[in-house]
């Protein structure tokens, strides 16, 4: 593996989880292409600029999403022992 520190996992999520969503995001958008080689070179282009567009809202958004999604949600309790539903 790399050896990134894991201080830095919450930037490492982001790189990968924005590259794969604008990924195949744009290459649903590009399907409509003609030819194979042009919903390569349409797909590819627009991908990379999706994913220049995307990663810095997905590093800049995810903790707020994370903290929203955590006030929305509960823990879950264990069940007792000796207490049967």
């Amino acid at each position: 593996m790399l050896g990134i520190p894991r201080r830095y996992s919450h930037f490492v999520f982001g790189i990968i989880q924005s590259g794969l969503t604008s990924l195949i995001a744009s290459g649903v958008a590009s399907f409509p292409a003609g030819s194979p080689v042009l919903f390569v070179r349409h797909w590819m282009v627009s991908w990379l600029i999706a994913w220049a567009a995307m990663l810095p809202v997905v590093l800049l958004a995810a903790p707020a999403i994370r903290a929203f999604s955590l006030r929305l949600t509960r823990e879950e309790r264990e069940p007792r022992a000796g207490r049967q539903a």
